[in-house]
């Protein structure tokens, strides 16, 4: 895999990982709306980026 495609796997899995502890927080703030929004956001982050890394 190239450099470049490398960098966009590695930027789709951070902005997994920060949807996800948005999430979490809003989760442990007891604003379960938007934590549902912000939880829906981290998974399809996280199936895009599994995408790419196959």
């Amino acid at each position: 895999m190239t450099q470049t495609g490398n960098a966009h796997i590695a930027e789709l899995h951070t902005r997994a990982a920060y949807a996800h502890t948005a999430a979490a927080y809003g989760h442990s703030t007891g604003d379960h709306a938007s934590t549902l929004e912000l939880a829906k956001d981290a998974l399809n982050r996280s199936v895009e980026a599994v995408k790419y890394t196959e």
